[in-house]
């Protein structure tokens, strides 16, 4: 007889007759048992920024999230746009304003901006150089560090399936969906989403999605556009009654470590109106 393993252990451990025969199972059985409950990792050949990024831009991007003082965010706002307007339309500077806004509803006297390097992390590496000899702009940086409480920024890429994020007329509340996912469930998530997006494409509320190589990790963002709060939630209830849409939210909630959504506002310069 084989040695037996009771699923009660401290009562009998190792026993030949075990008196809870009914629950207890043997080496090959325990085998058998592992091969179903244990997830088989299954190895990779590429890293996921290359297999889930658009190769054929090599656009890189940052967003910046910015705490201003409550009394200060006017004239933050007026700073901000004086520098970004002059970067933007400056051709020896590789980087240009995807996006700015102020946050309406989520943590608020935050500002959002949006930048896009064309030519990845050298372009990165050549405007930085350029604005650590810029006085002007090294002038405005004393001047905004006055007027913030705290800010922190990312490096991401943009998911190849998603649009990419070009300007647009307003009015429009935009509304970016933060996802924090679990760590090695980014290819997952873009099988997933690959498919889903082209549920929500039908009111053109989809601007980009992306997600993060630099900053805090395995994170994602979504960026979406609505007239108004209202179209929101008509563009967002509409897309249930489409059939596939719940398959593809069922699949990926368990992905997700913790999400967060913010409403957002474009401030008057801001590509994306």
């Amino acid at each position: 007889m084989a040695t037996r393993f009771c699923a009660r252990p401290g009562l009998c451990r190792t026993l030949v007759k075990c008196r809870h025969d009914a629950r207890c199972f043997s080496e090959d059985d325990r085998g058998w048992f592992r091969s179903v409950f244990v997830h088989k990792v299954e190895s990779r050949k590429d890293a996921h920024s290359n297999l889930l990024s658009k190769r054929e831009t090599s656009s890189l991007y940052k967003i910046q999230f910015h705490n201003v003082k409550p009394e200060r965010l006017e004239a933050y706002n007026s700073l901000e746009a004086e520098v970004q307007s002059k970067l933007h339309h400056d051709e020896d500077y590789p980087c240009e304003v995807v996006g700015s806004w102020n946050t309406w509803y989520g943590e608020q006297d935050q500002a959002v901006h949006l930048w896009r390097y064309r030519g990845g992390y050298p372009a990165l590496t050549q405007c930085l150089e350029k604005l650590k000899k810029n006085k002007e702009y090294l002038e405005f940086r004393k001047e905004r560090a006055t007027m913030l409480n705290s800010r922190r920024n990312q490096l991401l890429l943009e998911f190849s399936f998603w649009n990419e994020p070009l300007p647009r007329p307003g009015p429009n509340v935009y509304e970016m969906r933060t996802y924090h996912l679990k760590p090695g469930t980014m290819i997952e998530w873009g099988n997933h989403w690959a498919r889903a997006i082209k549920y929500r494409q039908e009111n053109n509320e989809a601007v980009g999605g992306f997600f993060s190589q630099i900053g805090h990790l395995y994170v994602v963002h979504h960026l979406w556009a609505y007239e108004n709060l209202q179209s929101r939630e008509e563009t967002r209830n509409s897309a249930w009654q489409k059939e596939g849409w719940d398959a593809s939210v069922s699949y990926t909630v368990p992905l997700i470590r913790r999400m967060e959504s913010r409403i957002m506002i474009p401030t008057k310069t801001s590509p994306l109106q």
